[in-house]
């Protein structure tokens, strides 16, 4: 079995493994090692002779290593007291095994939710979710996050004992804490996609691995909750982004504005998914912010170019968008609709008010630099792009950004 062969079924197998061991010994991290120690082991035994079920032999092989790990833990007596009791384990409900799908589905959801508990930092919950439910390895989530492995090794320890001081359930929250939980869960997954789609710091523009990790998570969640209507507008709004992904950066790697990209290189079928996605979450009729956003991304997908874009029913969206979930970027983002329905002496005055708040988003200096040079205030829009320029940390913002004050 060659290399590639083995990471699919590690990627396909390990969420499930990893949910089924923390819900039985209440710890995510203890999981998530012995998944990641039975691949380990995988690697070494499966060259000549892969298992015929890969799925239960992976499973089985976590268990015992999550044993060996209890037994050399003083505090573990009670956890591999738990295992002990439940000898079929992970095993039970994984690979080609006939156990209880919903019941596997359950634990897999409940995993991903003690990932994105509140008492731990919003960058551990990313961490904690890329290990545990996306299956990645300390040193890919340290390369992810710019960080030496050693650290975020520390940072992933320290989120394993803040979850389990807050006594962290590994169950689906109940219907009335649920809304509050899943908001937690969804930013999470898009703030993994919007770095992966855009990086904020490094030498690559984009992760384009990071940005995969995200879809599949929210596909998972989509086929866990088919009828929360957010969960399939993230979904539909991420896959509405993936279709532009081709076109984003050119040959040299420098970014493509939205209004210059070559619309015939979107992807058609990830249109068709996310637009169908997006017309059966709006049919349950509750409204939520990724809906709308997603609503924002298909009138851009359906256009024929930029200027023709339906940028009234646009800005009505992010009058909607306003009311759902108040922010100065929605505000700011509004005003480029503004533009093109009124003009930029409006939009200029839409977002004036915003200049304390957003003096150091460097998205701010960039639209404002736009709107005075289309009002031929060339001094200071060179002014605000020069600030937008010292502001941003994405090499290809930058060079965009350069590029733009020579001319």
């Amino acid at each position: 079995m060659d290399a590639p062969q083995l990471e699919r079924i590690y990627r396909a197998e390990a969420p499930r493994i990893t949910a089924a061991l923390a819900a039985r010994t209440g710890d995510v991290g203890l999981a998530a090692d012995a998944v990641q120690d039975a691949f380990v082991e995988a690697i070494e035994h499966w060259r000549d002779s892969p298992p015929p079920n890969p799925g239960g032999w992976l499973a089985t092989t976590a268990r015992r290593k999550a044993i060996d790990r209890l037994r050399r833990d003083r505090a573990g007596q009670e956890k591999l007291a738990l295992l002990a009791v439940t000898q079929t384990g992970a095993g039970a409900r994984t690979g080609a095994d006939t156990g209880d799908a919903d019941e596997a589905d359950d634990e897999l959801l409940g995993m991903i939710f003690a990932c994105c508990h509140p008492a731990l930092p919003r960058e551990s919950q990313i961490a904690l979710t890329l290990r545990a439910a996306c299956g990645l390895t300390t040193a890919e989530i340290a390369a992810a996050f710019l960080a030496a492995e050693p650290a975020m090794t520390q940072r992933l320890l320290r989120a394993r004992k803040a979850l389990r001081a807050a006594h962290a359930d590994l169950r689906v929250p109940d219907p009335d804490a649920l809304a509050d939980r899943l908001a937690e869960v969804l930013a999470v997954v898009y703030l993994v996609f919007n770095e992966g789609y855009l990086a904020s710091a490094g030498r690559q523009p984009a992760r384009r691995d990071l940005a995969a990790q995200a879809v599949a998570l929210a596909r998972l969640l989509h086929r866990l909750m088919p009828r929360e209507p957010e969960v399939g507008g993230l979904l539909a709004l991420m896959l509405l982004h993936e279709s532009r992904a081709a076109t984003r950066f050119d040959g040299w790697g420098r970014l493509v504005r939205l209004a210059d990209q070559d619309r015939t290189r979107w992807d058609a079928a990830l249109i068709a998914e996310a637009t169908g996605l997006l017309d059966r979450a709006l049919a349950l009729r509750v409204p939520g912010p990724y809906q709308v956003q997603a609503a924002i991304a298909a009138l851009h997908a359906e256009a024929p170019d930029y200027e023709h874009t339906d940028w009234l029913q646009i800005r009505l969206l992010y009058d909607r968008l306003q009311a759902l979930a108040p922010s100065p970027v929605v505000l700011l983002n509004r005003a480029v609709a503004t533009r093109y329905v009124v003009g930029p002496e409006a939009a200029l005055a839409e977002i004036s008010p915003l200049a304390v708040e957003l003096d150091g988003y460097r998205l701010f200096h960039a639209l404002r630099a736009g709107l005075l040079a289309g009002l031929g205030r060339d001094e200071e829009a060179r002014d605000a792009s020069e600030r937008a320029l010292a502001l941003a940390g994405n090499p290809a913002e930058r060079e965009l950004l350069a590029r733009r004050l020579s001319f």
